[in-house]
Formats: C-alpha cells, sequence, structure tokens
C-alpha cells in the first residue's frame, strides 16, 4: 500500500504539474493589495483631461481627487509620475513642476520644462505667483480627505505637452503611473479613456467638455507604505489601577549597537542639537526614546460611570520630533458609538462601511485653529478629548474589555492594539491567565479536607 502511494506521489510532482503550481502561486493575490474594510471604495482618481490642441501635441488639466474618507497626503506632499508612449516632451507646466528637465539638447530654438521619458511632477508652494497658478494647486503636495475637508481634497495643474500628436487617433496614452504620497503606498492601474470632463461655468448657463478625459485609479496599502507601524494604543480605566502600555516593540526596538541615533531621550541635554543638526529638514522620524517606539501613541481611558451615561477619554501624544501632523485624524471602531451623546473639542463624523444598519465606527479630528495642528513631540505634542455614550442595557458592560476599542487607525494606518488578554479587568474579576490555577487549587482544598475528616 505505502509503495502504491510512493508512486502516485512520484507522478504528481512532474515537472509539469510544479510548473503549473508554480504559475499559480505567482499569479494569486499577495498580502499588499490595497483593500480598506472600513473605506472599501476609497481611493485616489487621476483625471487627464485634453483642453485644446497646439501644433505640436495639446493643453491638458491633471487633476487628483482623494475619494478616501479619512486617508490623506501629507506634507512633504504628492508625487507623481507617468511614463511617456511616444517621445513627449513637457512644453511648459503651471501648477506644478518636473523634478528634473532631462536632456533637451537636441532643441534649437525654445527649450522644454521637461524632457524625460518618465516624468515626476511635484507640486507648488503656498505664496507662488499668481500667473504660476490654476485652480487647487499650490499646497505643497498637501491633499485633505474626502470627508474631513472636501474643499481641499484635490490637486491640480496644467501641462502643455509636444511631439505627441495632434488627433484623438494618434495621441497615446501615458502608461506606468507612480504616485508616491510622499513615499510609497499607492499602486496605480492604467490609464483608461473614459467619457470627456464636462465644466459649467460659473453663471451656469453653458456647459463645455474637453477633447478626452483619461482615468487614472490608484489604491492605498500600508504593507506598500512602511515595513513598520507608524502608531499603537495603551488603555486603562477607572475600575482598574493597571495602565496596558504599548505592546514592546510595536514600531521597532532600540537598539544602539546596530542603529545608533534610531531615537532620542526626552531629558537629554544634547536633544537641541540634534534636531538642529544635519537631519533638520528630513522627514524621516526621530522618535523620542520608549518601549514601543512609535511616533504616535492613543491612550482610551475609561473614565467615569454613570446611571445611563458611560465617559471615556482620548489623548493622541506624539513622539516623533521632526513631524508637526496637520490635518490629523483618528477612526475608531467601538459598538456603542451609535449612541455617542457628546463630544468634547473633536469633529466627528459617523463612518458606515456596512451599511446604516452598522453604526460602529467613528472619525475624529481637530477643530480647525484650535487642535487640529499636532505639535511635535514636547510638552504642546498632544490632543485629547472626552467621548460621552449613552447605555444601551442589551449591549453595555465593563466585562471582558467590552469598554476599549476594537481597532483604532491615525491618518489612516491601523494601529497596534494591546492583546486582548491584556486589557484591565473589572475588580471582582479573576484575570484570564489565573483563572485556570483557581480550579485545580479548590480541588486540592476539597481533597485536603476530605483526607483530613
Amino acid at each position: 500500500m505505502e509503495f502504491g502511494n510512493a508512486r502516485f506521489l512520484s507522478k504528481l510532482f512532474t515537472p509539469l504539474t510544479l510548473c503549473f503550481v508554480l504559475v499559480i502561486l505567482l499569479s494569486s493575490p499577495t498580502s499588499t493589495e490595497a483593500y480598506d474594510s472600513l473605506d472599501p471604495n476609497g481611493n485616489i482618481t487621476i483625471k487627464w483631461d485634453l483642453m485644446s490642441w497646439t501644433p505640436d501635441g495639446y493643453v491638458a488639466v491633471v487633476t487628483m481627487f482623494n475619494f478616501q474618507q479619512y486617508r490623506h497626503i501629507q506634507a512633504p506632499g504628492w508625487q507623481l509620475g507617468w511614463t511617456w508612449a511616444k517621445k513627449e516632451v513637457i512644453w511648459s507646466i503651471v501648477g506644478a513642476q518636473a523634478t528634473e528637465q532631462g536632456d533637451c539638447s537636441k532643441f534649437k530654438g525654445g527649450t522644454p520644462h521637461c524632457c524625460k521619458r518618465d516624468p515626476t511632477i511635484v507640486d507648488l508652494l503656498p505664496g507662488t505667483p499668481y500667473n504660476m497658478q490654476i485652480a487647487n494647486c499650490c499646497k505643497a503636495g498637501v491633499i485633505n480627505s474626502f470627508n474631513q475637508d472636501p474643499a481641499n481634497a484635490a490637486s491640480s495643474f496644467q501641462v502643455s505637452v509636444g511631439l505627441a500628436g495632434t488627433t484623438n487617433k494618434t495621441v497615446k496614452v501615458p502608461k506606468n503611473f507612480t504616485l508616491k504620497a510622499p513615499g510609497p503606498g499607492y499602486t496605480c492601474g492604467p490609464a483608461k479613456v473614459g467619457k470627456p470632463t464636462k465644466f459649467v461655468t460659473q453663471d451656469g448657463r453653458r456647459t463645455t467638455q474637453a477633447l478626452m478625459t483619461w482615468n487614472v485609479t490608484c489604491t492605498y496599502s500600508q504593507f506598500l507604505a512602511q515595513k513598520t507601524p507608524t502608531c499603537c494604543v495603551s488603555l486603562s480605566s477607572f475600575y482598574n489601577d493597571t495602565i496596558v502600555n504599548c505592546p514592546t516593540c510595536s514600531c521597532g526596538c532600540q537598539n544602539n549597537n546596530t542603529n545608533p541615533g534610531s531615537c532620542v531621550e526626552g531629558d537629554s541635554p544634547y536633544l537641541q542639537s540634534i534636531l538642529n543638526g544635519p537631519g533638520k529638514y528630513s522627514y524621516a522620524p526621530l522618535v523620542q526614546c520608549t518601549s514601543h517606539m512609535c511616533p504616535i501613541r492613543v491612550h482610551w481611558h475609561v473614565k467615569l460611570n454613570y446611571k445611563d451615561y458611560w465617559r471615556v477619554k482620548i489623548t493622541i501624544t506624539n513622539f516623533n520630533y521632526r513631524m508637526n501632523y496637520t490635518q490629523w485624524n483618528l477612526v475608531v471602531q467601538h459598538p456603542n458609538f451609535d449612541n455617542l451623546t457628546t463630544l468634547f473639542s473633536f469633529n466627528y463624523k459617523a463612518l458606515t462601511p456596512y451599511g446604516s444598519a452598522i453604526n460602529d465606527t467613528a472619525m475624529l479630528w481637530g477643530v480647525k485653529f484650535y487642535n487640529d495642528l499636532l505639535m511635535a513631540a514636547g510638552p504642546y505634542g498632544n490632543a485629547q478629548s472626552e467621548l460621552l455614550f449613552r447605555k444601551d442595557s442589551n449591549t453595555f458592560t465593563f466585562d471582558k474589555g467590552w469598554a476599549f476599542p476594537r481597532r483604532v487607525y491615525f491618518n489612516g494606518d491601523n494601529c497596534v492594539m494591546p492583546p486582548p488578554d491584556a486589557y484591565p479587568w473589572l475588580p471582582n474579576t479573576a484575570h484570564p491567565s489565573i483563572r485556570p490555577l483557581v480550579l485545580p487549587i479548590m480541588v486540592l482544598w476539597i481533597v485536603l479536607a476530605f483526607v483530613m475528616l
């Protein structure tokens, strides 16, 4: 019987079969595919609208729309790249600029703005002269999220393309689009020809349309964005003195032997000299030395218990000395958000990724000109608020960690949660780690009692 099985296996694993299995594995979805269960339809859509023809090409308006509910692009801003299908050049650009000009030596007259076959475009800074601006440009590449600030959830620039063809049949769609915001994280699909965009004049009496419109969809994956998490969650409650810290090494570990200078002590006498050193203008995190090594910590404290209500305090602490987080936001999932009564010093919007029947996810962000800027690490590097929930007699309990959040996101990235068995427990409830010891001890006592009798 064993010999027969061996012959069967030898026939099964032929070279042809192994090749087939390899093809299946390589073509299967990877863990880096972008899908967010709390924002399943979120994406950044790039619209490339051809507005007019020129003697050797066209003028186009390129607009990036952020259709993500809570994920935004922060400083130092977006970088958009692509590869030309032919030998196109950029004669001029308004509202943005190419990072490199490339080799334009073959042009004897006017020199193009960029001759690279794979240009990279960045936004201009605020304060750019008006003759170099168009609508929705010049915000240093910052694009806010759709829920938080829809008026600033887009960025545009105008580009004049040469050597490109002058009809709908001769012009070619660019390919290999890339979007960095500011680093990796977004994956862009191919450009597709869509219905020409229509534009309505300010008086609403006339509608014009683009000559052609190409659409590109880019989706985000936290696995591509960074190798390690960027935030963690700590927990505490009024009914237990235990403070559950962020898990050790949530975002990395202190290791002065292999990675010296990875963090700095908050009370170090050399702190200012380090901050003003060679990496002063770098966006690479320089964090305070902690057990978790995360740039951001979110603390959830169950503060008070009333007859019909209960209160929670949320504190966001910035441990990054090199980053002020503008337009930050927090996404929290908890079953009692369907009965949120009052919120102090934060803005709130319900997220309903599963339909209106389930309202357990909240988006929170700072009040403009009050706490919408989370300062760098230090005495002012925190923001806090309190939430008042109405109790539901069918679901409310302090037992088994029910009062703590299920998931927490900061600026769209999933934060590391403590393990459930470490949550603060009620005083009259044995901790899960010691419950298995209780029964054997009771049995031993009973046996000893019978023996003594």
